[in-house]
């Protein structure tokens, strides 16, 4: 086995994997005004409406170079605010607008569509998602060992 033979390489399928998902969830976004990475955002905003810009890069695991340009977008759409934290000026804090939670009702079907695009069954669904759980809580060991 050729270990430089792109077919032996773990990596290539989840690259091309993750453009493939990506391609399909845009026409169910675009409706929406959204990109797949603002998509993210608003599903952090959506679990819990007030958050920090920080805590936000954090979970979608985005530096803020990645981040800031996402948040300005959604904040020009009006889906989003932020403002200072009143409690520490140094945090950006971003909130739903109103706007924002109407859209939630707008993409509730989203996960269930990209679900009859990708064509699995329930249980192939929870077996593939408990892999790459495993696999990423894998790597995110590995980064911190190694920091």
């Amino acid at each position: 086995m050729n270990p430089l033979t792109l077919s032996n390489q773990l990596c290539f399928p989840f690259y091309a994997i993750s453009k493939e998902i990506i391609k399909r969830y845009r026409p169910f976004l675009a409706p929406l005004n959204l990109t797949y990475p603002q998509y993210l955002v608003m599903l952090v905003l959506w679990e819990k409406d007030v958050v920090t810009l920080k805590s936000i890069g954090e979970r979608l695991q985005l530096d803020s170079g990645t981040l800031t340009p996402l948040v300005n977008k959604l904040i020009h759409t009006g889906y989003i605010e932020k403002t200072r934290n009143p409690d520490d000026e140094r945090q950006l804090v971003i909130r739903l607008t109103e706007s924002g939670r109407q859209l939630e009702l707008k993409a509730k079907d989203i996960p269930a569509k990209i679900n009859e695009v990708l064509g699995l069954s329930a249980e192939e669904y929870n077996v593939y998602k408990k892999m790459l759980d495993e696999l990423a809580f894998k790597l995110n060991l590995q980064d911190d060992e190694h920091c």
